[in-house]
C-alpha cells in the first residue's frame, strides 16, 4: 500500500503567500483583554460565517460511554449563550447513552479558513421540554419525520429500511403537525473551560485560556 503524502511544513515563503489574509485577522492582541469567552466565542463564530464554505456551527463533539472508553462525532451547535452551549440529538443514540452515564464533555470548533480553533469542556445540562419543543418545530418538516422514522444508532439492515420507516412515519402524519418524540432532546455543555488557538507563522500559535472561577473567569495566556 501506498504510504499517504503528508504535506510538508510551510516555508517562509508560503507562510507570506498562502497566510497572509489569515495572518493579519489572527494578529489583533486584543483579543488576551477579553475577561470572558463567551462574548469572543460569539465574535469568531460570526468571523466563521462570514468565511466557512458550510457548517460554521459544525463542532466535534467527545464523550466517554458506559465502559470508560472515549468517543467523538461531529454535530452541529444550535444555541450559545451565558449558560452555555446548545445541540440536539436522539437520547437512545450513542451520544444520548454516553451522556446519561457521564454528564461531561468536550466541543472542538475548527475554522480552517480562519486558521482558528475552540476547544470547550465542561458539565452537560439536559434543556427544559419547552427548549427542545421550541428547535424541533423549527426544523424542516422531512427532518421531523426522520426523527420519529430513526433508530438512531441502531443496526440498519438496507437503505430500503430506512426509506419504508420515512414513508410509513410520513403517512402517519400525513398533512398534521409532527410533535416532537420524546426521545428527541437537546443538551448544553456548560463551560468550565474554554481555551481559544489560532494560528501563527512558524507554530507559534496563540493560545488563550477562560478557567471558571465562581460567577467569573480566570484568563491564562499559554505558551504554544
Amino acid at each position: 500500500m501506498t504510504a499517504p503524502v503528508i504535506p510538508p511544513s510551510p516555508t517562509r515563503e508560503e507562510y507570506a503567500e498562502q497566510y497572509a489574509a489569515a495572518l493579519a485577522a489572527n494578529s489583533d492582541e486584543t483579543i488576551f483583554d477579553r475577561v470572558e469567552p463567551i462574548g469572543l466565542f460569539v465574535d469568531w463564530l460570526a468571523d466563521a460565517r462570514a468565511s466557512e464554505p458550510n457548517d460554521a456551527n459544525a463542532m466535534a463533539l467527545a464523550t466517554v460511554d458506559t465502559d470508560g472508553r472515549p468517543d467523538a462525532r461531529m454535530v452541529l451547535l444550535k444555541d450559545v449563550d451565558a449558560r452555555g452551549l446548545t445541540f440536539y440529538s436522539n437520547r437512545e443514540s450513542a451520544k444520548g447513552e454516553a451522556l446519561a452515564a457521564h454528564p461531561s464533555a468536550a466541543l472542538l470548533f475548527h475554522w480552517k479558513s480562519l486558521r482558528r480553533q475552540v476547544r470547550v469542556r465542561g458539565a452537560v445540562e439536559p434543556v427544559s421540554a419547552a427548549e427542545a419543543d421550541a428547535y424541533f418545530a423549527s426544523r424542516a418538516r422531512e427532518s421531523r419525520i426522520g426523527a420519529w422514522a430513526s433508530d438512531q444508532s441502531r443496526p440498519l439492515d438496507s437503505r430500503d429500511t430506512l426509506e419504508i420507516a420515512v414513508a410509513r412515519e410520513t403517512a402517519r402524519f400525513a398533512d398534521g403537525e409532527v410533535p416532537r418524540p420524546e426521545r428527541w432532546t437537546g443538551w448544553r455543555v456548560v463551560p468550565d473551560v474554554v481555551e481559544f488557538w489560532r494560528d501563527r507563522p512558524f507554530r507559534l500559535h496563540d493560545r488563550l485560556r477562560f478557567d471558571r472561577a465562581g460567577q467569573g473567569w480566570t484568563r491564562t495566556r499559554l505558551w504554544p
